[in-house]
Formats: C-alpha cells, structure tokens, sequence
C-alpha cells in the first residue's frame, strides 16, 4: 500500500483513503451518501451545520463528516441510531426557526430521518422582511439557514468581492451587508454566484421572484431597470 493511503471501515466497508482525506470525501469515493448544508464543493468547509456527523470508534462526540480527516484503523458509521437521532434533532430545530418551503434537499433530509415538522411547535421563527434593494435578485432571509456559502462564495472562495457578512449574534445571527448599507452601496458586482450556492429561497433572481408573484412583462421590465435608474440619477 502506498505511504500516502491508509485503510479504514465505513459503514462495515473496508476503504482505503489518501492521508489528508475528509471522512466526508472517502464515503463518497465508496457510493455512501452523507447529507450536508452548510458543505459545498465551492467552498471551504467549516463543519457549521453538523447535519454531516457521523460516529468514529464510539467517541464521546460524533464527528462532522466534512472536516474530520480519515484515520488509519478507525471504524466510521454514517447511519446508527446514535447519529440519525443527532442528525433528526437538528432538522427539527433548524424546521422549527426557518422557512423551508424553498429548500427541497432538506426537507428530503427530514423525510428520510424521520423528523418531525412539528416537534418544537413554540419555537421563535427568525423573521426578516423581504429585501429589494437592486435590479437582479432580492433577499428573503426568513429562509436563511446561515450556512455561510453565499458569504464564503463572494469572499476568498471565489470572487474577492467581500460584499456579503455576518451581524448580529445567538439567534438574531444574520447575512448581510458591512453596516447593513443597500447591495448597491455595496461591492457587489451582482455576480450571482451567491445565489448559486444558496440551498434555499433566500437569494433569488428578481425575475424569478416577481414571476412567483404573478407580474406581468412590463412590470418585470421596470423591477430589473429600478436599481439601474437610481444608480445613474445618483451619479
């Protein structure tokens, strides 16, 4: 065996896996599907969602699949009972303070660790009004499940752009502009790639938002030319 690779079981499967290598990235190698959120091909992982956990050698704490490194020896699980029920926790508060009409993946995710929509039904929802605030998309982050991909997309993970952060903290936790200034005061250069990575109906291009809503031609027409026009009676 190369001085590079080692051995370890996943899910009762002998895996052999390079040094270095995610737990998340050697089930994948072997057909073994591990759910995630907060984990994009597009961006660094930062093992925020803990949907990914999976057990290693019956630690104390289960580990996020995408940021745990291979351990030569070492015996993963992806579906015990110990990590279903973690995992079926943490959709059913994430269902509980979030909308998420708009996310398919996750509610598959629910449906197949049999969680219940219903669990936590005093929970406080965090509640945001909708954002226009340019011509090409709008923000709905009553959707938001603070998986940071659309800040780390339009940072060092891709566009260098830094349009996007974080404020607030605990529960009011929220993406946003630096000082919460408007997208066009912003540096965003409306690249769409935010969008792209978004696992939910937080971002949306305004044309596919304003269809949603019934508008017609003409008044899709002026929503896209709204931030354009005021950016040149400004200039």
């Amino acid at each position: 065996m190369p001085e590079d690779t080692i051995t370890l079981t996943i899910d009762g499967q002998d895996v052999s896996a390079n040094k270095g290598a995610t737990i998340l990235e050697a089930a994948a190698d072997q057909g073994i599907d591990i759910p995630v959120i907060c984990y994009h091909e597009a961006t660094t992982p930062n093992g925020l969602c803990r949907v990914c956990v999976v057990d290693v050698d019956g630690g104390r704490v289960l580990q996020p699949a995408c940021v745990a490194a291979c351990q030569a020896d070492s015996k993963v699980e992806t579906d015990n009972e110990r990590v279903v029920r973690s995992r079926r926790t943490i959709l059913e508060m994430l269902n509980a303070s979030v909308i998420l009409e708009e996310a398919p993946e996750i509610q598959q995710m629910m449906r197949d660790n049999d969680a219940d929509p219903q669990r936590f039904p005093h929970a406080q929802r965090r509640e945001s009004e909708l954002i226009d605030d340019n011509p090409f998309y709008v923000r709905d982050y009553a959707q938001c499940v603070l998986c940071w991909r659309c800040v780390q997309v339009c940072a060092e993970d891709a566009q260098f752009t830094f349009a996007l952060t974080l404020n607030e903290r605990g529960h009011d936790t929220a993406v946003s502009t630096a000082f919460d200034i408007g997208m066009t005061e912003s540096p965003c250069v409306f690249c769409g790639q935010c969008i792209g990575v978004c696992p939910t109906g937080a971002l949306k291009p305004k044309i596919e938002w304003g269809m949603e809503q019934g508008l017609d031609e003409d008044k899709l027409r002026a929503l896209t030319r709204r931030g354009r026009k005021r950016d040149r009676d400004r200039a």
